[in-house]
């Protein structure tokens, strides 16, 4: 007996060990992806499209990490950082395939806002321009005082007019005209990529060959010295080593860390969902959280300014038929050549250049204005947050437009969810389905309709939909049941998978 038992005892503690290394070990893969993908990665069939997609990725995080760090109001050398190790760490924790982290426009606008702001420079001149107007006057005095406002709006442009006609000797005419040529090569370029990116597997990376160009003509004709155009200056070789960030400044940049965290969050969220619905798999929001989290804490030792996932990374992996996550290594391995090899060629890169760079990259949020319309017909409260949200940003700053704005969702979401009925489930025949009242539905046909009378936002839009999947599964099980139990089975699915729900199967998230 004693012998039986210790072997009785030693199979309970053989399950037990199983039992936790397979838990560790899906615990493991949950929150390292990489461990799910890598052994099966196919290298017959996605390696060739993942390389050319990580060479495109490379030029485009590039030119993009030297704009955007100067958009930062750092020296470029750190956007060179901030498009290596970001991409590696949500490439190691990351869920979305065709989700490249690295710099990103609106993040570099909230953290200049704080770099601006403790870094000042030496001189700064602020302006500012307070009006007001009384209401409550007859149709004669408001007619008046609207030709004199008219009068004033048009005086202040000219105002305004003379303000730069004052300063425009500071301006370079080599710059200006510079500028404007790589302006308009940048867009017309672009938009031909565009126009013919169906008939041509590769696109023009101009970005690329504009950086080149310009540092060429600007060292063969010695710009820098013979008419002072600014240039971009010594890149540090190499890859510094780690230090942390000044931690007592902390407390003084959480406004700006607020909006980063946000911003980048919710566009990475949304490209990686939005990808894995197009190709069919599936990512984990608490994982995404985590994988862009640590893409941010992580670099921060490395000198490198906030990332995020950008729209213009994500359509170029799925132009240029990216599989995996690896295109997004094979990046990373060409910036890191970029830093110690082709870094200390990029000191004749002309500063004008990049400004517009960066000009013709924030085309994408410009171009979002043609959307208005549309806004305006679906929901005029999310138009209205909007607009308003892009007063306040234009008007103070980018992270108090963003806080604005966040607060004014969060207000309407409270507001709007607690009013209405999320989910219904009647039965009526397929041909009665458009406009039936509860009252008048009908059980002879098996239709089920789930109507949403509540707005589907990202807050309640994953439940809603492990809602459905619950409904499904428990109709599939009454359908193997008993004819006579379908009705009770019916009861339960509407009382058990709406875990809030009543006699009447209503819910609300």
């Amino acid at each position: 007996m004693t012998g039986t038992k210790r072997k009785k005892e030693n199979a309970i503690w053989r399950k037990i060990h199983a039992l936790r290394y397979e838990d560790f070990k899906l615990w493991c893969v949950r929150r390292l992806p990489i461990l799910d993908w890598a052994p099966n990665y196919n290298w017959r069939s996605d390696l060739m499209p993942d390389t050319v997609s990580g060479m495109m990725l490379a030029i485009q995080q590039v030119t993009q990490g030297l704009a955007f760090a100067v958009l930062s109001s750092v020296h470029p050398v750190f956007g060179l950082y901030g498009s290596l190790f970001p991409a590696i760490i949500y490439a190691i924790f990351g869920m979305g395939r065709h989700v490249a982290t690295g710099t990103f426009a609106l993040t570099s606008l909230i953290s200049a806002n704080a770099v601006e702001r403790l870094v000042p420079p030496a001189s700064s001149n602020f302006t500012a321009d307070n009006s007001s107007f009384i209401l409550g006057l007859s149709e004669f005095e408001m007619q008046r005082i609207g030709v004199a406002a008219a009068v004033s709006l048009l005086g202040g442009l000219i105002q305004i007019y003379a303000y730069i006609f004052e300063n425009i000797k500071s301006i370079q005419l080599e710059a200006l005209l510079l500028s404007v040529l790589s302006i308009v090569i940048l867009v017309v370029v672009k938009e031909l990529n565009e126009k013919f990116k169906k008939k041509i597997k590769v696109v023009i990376p101009i970005d690329l060959v504009l950086i080149i160009a310009t540092s060429a003509a600007c060292y063969s004709a010695d710009m820098e010295h013979s008419y002072g155009l600014e240039v971009v200056g010594h890149i540090p070789k190499g890859i510094p080593p780690p230090r942390p960030p000044p931690m007592n400044i902390l407390p003084e940049v959480i406004t700006e860390a607020f909006g980063v965290a946000l911003v980048g969050y919710v566009a990475s969220l949304a490209l990686a969902q939005a990808s894995a619905k197009r190709f069919n798999y599936s990512v984990d929001d608490n994982q995404e959280f985590l994988a862009h989290g640590l893409s941010n804490v992580i670099p921060s030792f490395f000198f490198c300014i906030p990332s995020a996932a950008a729209m213009g990374r994500t359509a170029l992996l799925y132009s240029t038929g990216a599989k995996t996550q690896v295109a997004s290594l094979i990046s990373c391995i060409l910036v890191l050549v970029v830093i110690y090899a082709v870094g200390p060629i990029l000191y004749w890169l002309p500063m004008c250049v990049l400004a517009s760079i960066i000009v013709v990259g924030l085309k994408g949020m410009l171009v979002q204005f043609r959307d208005l319309k549309r806004y305006w017909t679906l929901d005029k409260v999310d138009w209205s947050i909007w607009v308003s949200t892009y007063v306040f940003t234009i008007c103070f700053a980018a992270n108090v437009g963003l806080l604005y704005g966040v607060v004014c969702t969060i207000v309407i979401v409270v507001f709007r969810f607690p009013r209405a009925m999320t989910l219904s489930l009647k039965h009526m025949k397929e041909v009665e389905c458009r406009f039936k009242t509860e009252a008048d539905s009908e059980s002879l046909q098996q239709v089920k309709i789930v109507s949403v009378n509540n707005p589907l936002v990202f807050l309640n839009a994953k439940k809603f939909h492990m809602d459905i999947l619950k409904i499904i599964q428990k109709e599939n099980m009454c359908a193997q049941q008993q004819p006579e139990d379908v009705n009770k089975c019916e009861q339960n699915t509407l009382l058990n998978s709406l875990s809030n729900g009543n006699c009447h199967g209503e819910f609300t998230i």
